[in-house]
């Protein structure tokens, strides 16, 4: 039996809306990323993903993503955002060990000032399917950062904690939005360790990797290469693993309804239907891969 795996990678706002439209232009043209056996999201992908793995479909969540007020929407306190900036070009230009620079910057996210862990937690338990502690039958992981230590941590329906809190941790921007609290720890945005975290879906027989582009990163040269670098080789393990992959990068008209802002809830709808119009587009050429039709097959 041929197995499938959707990785969703991070992206704000942003990159929720972009991620549901591009999943609902594949599915209105024959891909539907919801038949996965893994999903596996950072951040952002871990809200999509969370969603698609409970079998709900990207129309559905994207009427109900796109009907929310813009007030139902987390505030942001404001951001030192030279403060950040410097944190992240640390993350991927230390020589320091991976697990120290993300201990720093969970610090920096433990005394920054932000809405409250409620509040944060309260627009998770907003979205369709996640208002309990249930996780999907389908196996769903969605990845973390313990804040103290700089840990990796992998949520998936065994580790231990709510769909909620994991997701919500997944998703919790260092600077922006709190760490959040599982089984008396704090975790922050699974996006520090990598933006895809495609590694952990090694051992399938087909990888879907969905990336979510960062506008302007070309003008930080340093993280726009390392970015590159990191995700490459992830998508290298996967094939020397076995698997064959394929990848969707956000193209430019998606890139340009972005805007300049990742977390700029108000353009969900405009965002959303480059994705769509992106799905209907990529479909062509993702329908027999992900069908797991082998490559040259009459």
């Amino acid at each position: 039996m041929t197995t499938r795996a959707v990785v969703l990678g991070g992206g704000g706002p942003v990159g929720i809306a972009w991620e549901l439209g591009l999943a609902a232009g594949l599915e209105s043209a024959g891909v539907l990323l919801r038949d996965a056996d893994l999903f596996v999201g950072t951040s952002a992908g871990s809200a999509v993903g969370a969603q698609l793995a409970f079998g709900n479909a990207p129309d559905d969540i994207l009427a109900q993503y796109a009907s929310l007020d813009d007030a139902n929407h987390p505030s942001q306190k404001p951001v030192d955002l030279a403060a950040m900036f410097q944190q992240f070009m640390q993350l991927f230009t230390s020589t320091e060990p991976p697990e120290k620079v993300r201990a720093d910057l969970g610090a920096f996210a433990l005394a920054a000032d932000t809405i409250s862990e409620d509040e944060w937690l309260d627009t998770f338990r907003r979205m369709p399917g996640m208002d309990g502690e249930a996780w999907p039958e389908r196996r769903f992981v969605c990845t973390a950062v313990d804040a103290a230590t700089g840990a990796f941590v992998a949520w998936d329906r065994d580790a231990g904690a709510p769909l909620d809190r994991a997701v919500a941790s997944s998703c919790a921007v260092p600077g922006i939005y709190p760490p959040v609290t599982s089984n008396g720890r704090r975790y922050v945005d699974g996006g520090i360790r990598s933006s895809t975290n495609g590694d952990l879906a090694r051992g399938y027989d087909i990888v879907l990797v969905v990336s979510v582009g960062m506008p302007g990163i070309d003008a930080v040269p340093a993280i726009a290469e390392a970015m590159k670098r990191q995700r490459d080789g992830e998508l290298a393990l996967l094939r020397e693993g076995g698997s064959r992959v394929e990848l969707i990068e956000s193209d430019a008209a998606s890139l340009q309804a972005f805007g300049l802002n990742l977390m700029d809830f108000t353009r969900r709808e405009q965002v959303a239907e480059a994705g769509r119009r992106q799905g209907l587009a990529e479909a062509g050429r993702l329908r027999e891969f992900w069908a797991g039709v082998a490559a040259g097959t009459p």
